[in-house]
């Protein structure tokens, strides 16, 4: 698997945690939204998103079709 896609897989999966623990009244679920938003602010902004760097070191980058 390459890193864009591993990436948008654990950002939904972030995602999915943070709303179950919203479901149940958790704070835990609103910072990990804002942490999600905040990093892509980060990537809107500077084009450049850690968590992809991250994966395409490990996993390398995904083919172009």
């Amino acid at each position: 698997m390459c890193g864009e896609k591993l990436q948008r897989y654990l950002m939904a999966l972030v995602l999915l945690v943070a709303f179950y623990f919203m479901s149940i009244g958790s704070i835990v679920g609103v910072v990990l939204q804002l942490f999600v938003i905040g990093m892509i602010l980060v990537w809107a902004i500077t084009d450049f998103c850690p968590s992809i760097w991250a994966f395409n070191k490990f996993f390398g980058k995904c083919e172009k079709k």
